[in-house]
């Protein structure tokens, strides 16, 4: 997508804020503020942004146990932005594909 915007959140829980709240989320650049996620999104899909919601995801520890031992290793914190529109737009994820 862009350099603050990495992907889309297309999951069962965002689809229902989506179609209720008019709330669309992200996957976002860890350092970047609500300012830059905002004007980042309105630029891309040329819209109008109400508000800006960000939270941070820590990184989980896994481990598999196998027959040659055991393995760990971690998964990656991410930046989640939750973005709401005015009630007359929305974002069509898929209008490409």
């Amino acid at each position: 997508m862009s350099s603050i915007l990495k992907k889309p959140l297309v999951t069962e829980k965002s689809q229902v804020a989506t179609d209720k709240l008019k709330k669309y989320g992200f996957v976002v650049e860890k350092k970047a503020t609500k300012d830059q996620i905002k004007a980042e999104v309105e630029k891309v899909f040329g819209v109008n942004v109400v508000s800006v919601n960000t939270m941070i995801y820590a990184g989980k520890t896994k481990s598999k146990y196998t027959k040659k031992g055991v393995f760990s290793g971690r998964n990656a914190s991410f930046k989640k932005a939750f973005v709401t529109l005015q009630d007359d737009q929305h974002i069509d994820f898929f209008e490409n594909v």
